[in-house]
């Protein structure tokens, strides 16, 4: 019986020091170096695969957990997008912590879900939360969208032949918009009398848009076929249809979110692609992992990525732009300075 009661003894003690080890939670902003990192990934419309939005978030998380260590659990929405809380729901229940959903089509969901999970850390890419109205533990990931589309807009506008551009714009929204907003002041600061053809592939609250390659196609070519000879997209997966259409017109294009000349697989679309809008979304989830990992995490607030932190910019893969970089270095610094002041709304 004594040695019984010693052998119990013992191993309460020893699941008291493992409890000890694993104890901490996201709502303390991180655990402790002892946790082994769980980082639980929902996607926006599309999910993987995309080449631009969702693979950018894939890329900073990816490399977070290559580097810190630890399992990246990936989920996706369904077709209509209508299980978006069971997805955050499923993650956070099943221990995963940080918790990331992208994209601002998780706004209503998240701030439902978040409160039933205090101890668990959530960060939601292009969702606001300074006014900490989605819970306490929850994180926003911003970014000034329309700062790097004005510099699209320059491009467009020094490159343009015809004097005449377009955008594609995946869902009318108040996020896209953004893009769109910023598009247009930066191709009328080079030209005012540059004729803009601007289009949206689906209404408000049809998120379809973002993943309809073909519907992209169609609405580009219009433009492409009116006299537009450059567009530029925001609008997802539903980019590689405007791409097609570039090829087949011989016009050119603009990518965003990620380095489209880099992650399309067709040289042909590649060789249209003449700049893309970085919206560097693989930082932004990679910081915020980092930050996480290191109990630097505070809720209720917003991170904002812009041009004077990197989180926005042009690629220049290609060197199609090479030969107007002095002009675009011009007005970034503008815009840097506060010279220039880049809407966010369309007039």
């Amino acid at each position: 019986m004594k040695a019984a009661a010693l052998l119990l003894a013992g191993s309460m003690a020893l699941a008291a020091c493992a409890s000890d080890e694993t104890d901490g939670g996201g709502g303390e902003g991180g655990g402790s170096a002892a946790e082994e990192l769980q980082v639980g990934l929902a996607y926006d419309t599309g999910g993987r695969g995309d080449r631009s939005f969702n693979d950018s978030a894939y890329t900073g998380a990816s490399t977070a957990v290559d580097d810190l260590g630890g399992e990246l659990q990936e989920l996706s929405p369904n077709d209509d997008a209508s299980n978006r809380a069971d997805l955050l729901t499923q993650l956070a229940e099943q221990g995963y912590d940080p918790v990331i959903a992208v994209g601002f089509n998780y706004d209503e969901v998240i701030a439902e879900v978040a409160p039933q999970f205090p101890d668990t850390t959530f960060a939601q890419v292009d969702g606001s939360n300074a006014d900490g109205a989605k819970g306490d533990n929850v994180t926003g990931l911003i970014f000034a969208e329309e700062e790097g589309s004005f510099l699209a807009g320059v491009a467009a506008a020094l490159k343009t032949e015809t004097g005449h551009i377009g955008f594609v714009g995946g869902v009318e929204s108040p996020l896209i918009e953004k893009f769109e907003a910023g598009y247009v002041a930066g191709a009328q600061a080079v030209n005012p009398d540059i004729i803009i053809d601007r289009q949206y592939i689906s209404p408000a609250g049809d998120f379809t848009g973002f993943n309809d390659p073909a519907r992209g196609q169609i609405v580009a070519q219009g433009m492409y076929d009116a006299g537009a000879d450059i567009v530029y997209h925001a609008a997802g997966g539903s980019g590689i249809g405007v791409f097609t259409a570039a090829a087949a017109s011989g016009g050119r294009a603009i990518g965003v979110d990620s380095d489209q000349y880099l992650t399309v697989s067709d040289p042909a679309l590649q060789a249209v692609i003449m700049t893309s809008m970085l919206k560097r979304v693989d930082n932004a989830v990679e910081q915020f992992i980092t930050s996480y990992s290191e109990g630097d995490v505070e809720g209720a607030t917003d991170v904002l990525n812009d041009l004077s932190t990197g989180g926005i910019d042009l690629a220049t893969s290609g060197g199609f732009i090479d030969d107007i970089s002095g002009e675009i270095d011009s007005y970034k610094q503008q815009i840097v300075d506060g010279t220039i002041e880049v809407p966010t709304t369309i007039e």
